[in-house]
């Protein structure tokens, strides 16, 4: 959930509940305000249709190999709560938010589909055709850069390989994770900006270095986008503010939803390029649906991720189909949800998260 603090450069800045404003005034929630969704449900909502399921991964991407989700049933159909194992309650809980505003909101598509980009972790250059294949008709790419173990020439070389593979007429964007020091970041652009890419996505951590990259690497026509600088901050327009990315990146479920996310970017200034959590195919079609309703023109959503897993939810995951994905709400196969259950104990772990973050957004003004 975020909240609005009053006045100040686009409108006001947003925090998130508890964090002072500017001020020092702890901003008022208000139900007319457009970053809070509506009421939380009581847990016995939740738990009754609450399935916990552990889906493999085609390779390791994020540090993962498996990735576990919680999901359940509102009025409006299937939703999704599945914050990354290591985030503590009080960041799981926008999450939480975020399904509960899919799962109760009747959120209304602006489109049948959305264009998304293939992603390509950090594999070798020599397995970049093959991957490339599970996203048909797409013509953009993501390359994982920055990752431990890996060095510049390997990312130099992958993004050769995706360059070559796809064609000129591709948009090739990295993405770092924030992994790069400042110089590392300004050293490894100079050598990947000659293929040309679409913009670097979160290539330093910190905003003041974003803005100083920015500064650093104009003359090379590479654009910097942000991510963890939007979904991880208090303030997710801090970074817009600062003049510090050309770009924001926003995913529904770290932001609180669809609600507060389409909020954010109505406000950033900026455009802004939907992506994925990881999610499912239930995840992605709250993704799909923000997509369609307020993502900037001319590029491509993060939302081809279910090509990533060897099995989903559904029979008919949110694939990519001519280089896009369907918006449309996802209903699990009971089967599916039965072969792919995480184990008791991971089961138990969910819940017992579930009940508490639940708690959190209960006790929030």
């Amino acid at each position: 959930m975020l909240v609005r603090c009053p006045g100040g450069p686009l409108g006001g800045t947003v925090r998130r509940p508890g964090r002072p404003c500017e001020d020092g005034r702890v901003p008022d929630v208000t139900p007319q305000d457009p970053f809070v969704p509506a009421d939380v449900p009581e847990l016995r909502d939740l738990l009754p249709t609450a399935r916990v399921v552990a889906l493999p991964m085609r390779v390791r991407f994020r540090g993962i190999t498996v990735r576990e989700a919680l999901v359940f049933r509102g009025p409006e159909g299937w939703t999704e709560f599945s914050p990354f194992v290591e985030y503590d309650d009080t960041e799981s809980a926008a999450w939480l938010r975020a399904a509960v505003d899919f799962g109760w909101t009747r959120h209304e598509p602006g489109a049948d589909s959305v264009p998304v980009n293939a992603t390509v972790p950090a594999i070798a250059a020599a397995d970049v055709a093959d991957l490339l294949r599970r996203y048909p008709g797409c013509t953009t790419a993501k390359v994982k850069v920055a990752e431990p173990g890996t060095t510049i020439e390997d990312d130099v070389a992958r993004v050769a390989a995706v360059r070559r593979v796809m064609g000129d007429d591709a948009d090739v964007r990295i993405d770092a994770n924030g992994l790069w020091s400042l110089d590392q970041a300004t050293t490894a652009l100079e050598q990947l900006a000659p293929f040309r890419l679409q913009y670097a996505e979160q290539p330093v951590a910190a905003v003041a270095d974003l803005a100083a990259l920015r500064t650093r690497v104009a003359g090379l026509g590479v654009r910097i986008a942000a991510d963890e600088s939007v979904r991880k901050a208090s303030d997710p327009l801090a970074v817009a503010r600062a003049g510090a990315a050309d770009v924001l990146i926003v995913k529904a479920q770290p932001l609180g939803g669809i609600t507060a996310a389409q909020a954010v970017m109505a406000e950033a200034g900026l455009p802004c390029v939907v992506s994925s959590a990881i999610d499912t195919s239930v995840g992605l079609g709250m993704g799909a649906f923000l997509a369609s309703r307020a993502m900037a023109p001319g590029y491509a959503a993060g939302l081809g991720t279910a090509a990533m897993f060897t099995g989903d939810l559904t029979a008919e995951p949110l694939l990519p189909v001519g280089g896009r994905v369907a918006v449309r709400r996802v209903e699990p196969d009971p089967d599916l949800l039965d072969q792919w259950a995480a184990s008791p104990e991971r089961t138990g772990w969910w819940l017992a998260r579930l009940r508490r973050v639940h708690a959190l957004l209960v006790a929030r003004p």
